[in-house]
């Protein structure tokens, strides 16, 4: 089966990329999830789509790597909106996509969730919290925020 991977699949590809794979594989997990398309004439077009919106979000050089990280160090009110228990303890754990879509929110730059570093111990409680985001191989910012209840 012939797909379009819309999303990165480990030990697959990278979105945009063109993938044979067995059919199972493909109808039973890739295409319901969101993460390809069949492959036809009119899905080809979108791949150029797809890789334009990845290379938005993609950091391009060292320079524009510090550029990202000044902003992240400026960047104040970045909040993480949970739904709580009465005890404060948070229902399941912030993730990094929770994260991006909090910095995002509060108007700083697009990132990419594989880049940011959550703690070995899960967020899972009410407080102010600082992880690491790789943002080039040799630069390395800090997001500062804090998880509030809903």
């Amino acid at each position: 089966m012939k797909l379009i991977l819309t999303a990165d699949v480990d030990k697959l590809g990278v979105a945009g990329d063109i993938v044979e794979v067995k059919d199972g594989y493909g109808r039973n997990l890739l295409l319901p999830r969101g993460l390809a398309i069949v492959a036809t004439r009119g899905a080809e077009k979108q791949v150029e789509g797809i890789k334009r919106a990845q290379e938005a979000r993609a950091i391009r050089d060292i320079d524009h790597a510090r550029e990202v990280r000044t902003q992240l160090d400026n960047l104040e009110g970045v909040e993480v909106a949970v739904r709580t228990a009465d005890s404060g303890k948070i229902f399941g754990s912030v993730s990094a996509q929770d994260i991006v879509d909090a910095v995002k929110a509060a108007g700083g730059p697009s990132l990419v969730k594989h880049n940011i570093e959550l703690p070995k111990g899960h967020i899972k409680t009410l407080g102010s919290y600082q992880v690491k985001v790789q943002l080039h191989d040799d630069i390395t910012g800090k997001i500062n925020f804090k998880v509030v209840a809903a």
